[in-house]
């Protein structure tokens, strides 16, 4: 299978009724053999076919929760064309941009406490690949600009990438187009993302939301990095790689409804806490494999209207 333009996360796996349908298929093969060969067939089919798989099987990794699959799984699902090395270099070698000094600032805290992230991606890497992207973004003259929480989001692509140069061409489209309005100025995106958190709550569990309304806790004050960064905040760095192969699957916009799956993972401790903020401060460990169930069925149970709004939060 090629990565193609229309194969992106966007433009495929949105659907409401996709999510549940692909639960229930019997499958007739492993990825590594539907990547093996050409489609047998239609492109698309071949392509829900993959997200199938990714939902129902998952990606095969080592005990580091690495995989030799995932970043040209990854590739397909974005529709990401390889980037010749000499177009990342030109970028790298302009120096420093403007946003040097705030890159800087954020690389070194970058995962500090995940040592297969540290083992795997130096410091050097990253800033790299943020100075590179800035010179990108003011060449596009796009209304975006660095923003702090860029650093993490680049963390999984260059922790999965074989090279430094596939990292930036899919952390440079993801960012571009999945989530333009998480690097604007005002970061507009992640705010409507944040509401989104606070009605799809109300939507699927209104006593946890009353809960957490009467002690003034909206999603602003407790969920902002982790919409931010679709989740890659939230430790152990193998969960968030099995969280984004969902989420570049059937699109970036359901990282919303794993938030909020991951607030009614915690119901119980929350409703018995006396302070819940201090329990939403850092959330728990990352449990991919719950949180994907979870949000799968929260789905079926949101309004349409609701979920066109995700569709489009961050676009």
């Amino acid at each position: 299978m090629n990565p193609g333009p229309a194969t992106n996360a966007s433009s495929g796996g949105t659907g409401r009724k996709s999510y549940g349908q692909v639960i229930n298929q019997g499958q007739s093969m492993s990825i590594e053999a539907l990547l093996s060969k050409p489609p047998s067939g239609n492109l698309m089919d071949a392509l829900k076919e993959l997200r199938s798989l990714i939902l129902s099987e998952g990606i095969p990794t080592d005990g580091d929760g690495h995989s030799a699959l995932r970043i040209y799984v990854w590739c397909i699902l974005l529709g990401v064309p390889p980037m010749r090395s000499n177009e990342y270099l030109a970028l790298v070698r302009r120096g420093a941009s403007a946003a040097y000094s705030k890159i800087r600032n954020d690389t070194f805290r970058t995962l500090a406490t995940d040592p297969l992230f540290r083992r795997r991606v130096s410091e050097a890497s990253l800033i790299r690949l943020l100075n590179a992207f800035a010179h990108s973004l003011k060449d596009t003259g796009v209304d975006a600009q660095y923003v702090q929480g860029m650093n993490v989001i680049a963390a999984p692509f260059l922790y999965a990438a074989k090279t430094e140069t596939e990292a930036f061409a899919l952390f440079s489209f993801f960012i571009k187009k999945e989530c333009p309005s998480y690097v604007k100025p005002t970061m507009e995106g992640v705010h409507r993302g944040l509401k989104l958190v606070d009605q799809c709550l109300e939507t699927v569990d209104r006593d946890l939301y009353l809960f957490l309304k009467e002690k003034y806790l909206s999603a602003e004050l407790y969920a902002f990095p982790s919409v931010l960064t679709l989740s890659a905040c939230t430790p152990p760095l193998p969960e968030v790689l099995i969280l984004w192969d969902f989420l570049l699957a059937y699109g970036p916009h359901l990282n919303i409804l794993c938030v909020v799956a991951q607030l009614l993972l915690m119901r119980k401790e929350l409703l018995a806490a006396q302070s819940p903020m201090k329990l939403l401060r850092t959330f728990p460990p990352l449990q991919s494999k719950k949180i994907i169930q979870i949000a799968v069925k929260l789905v079926k149970d949101i309004p349409q209207s609701l979920f066109d709004q995700l569709v489009t939060h961050a676009r």
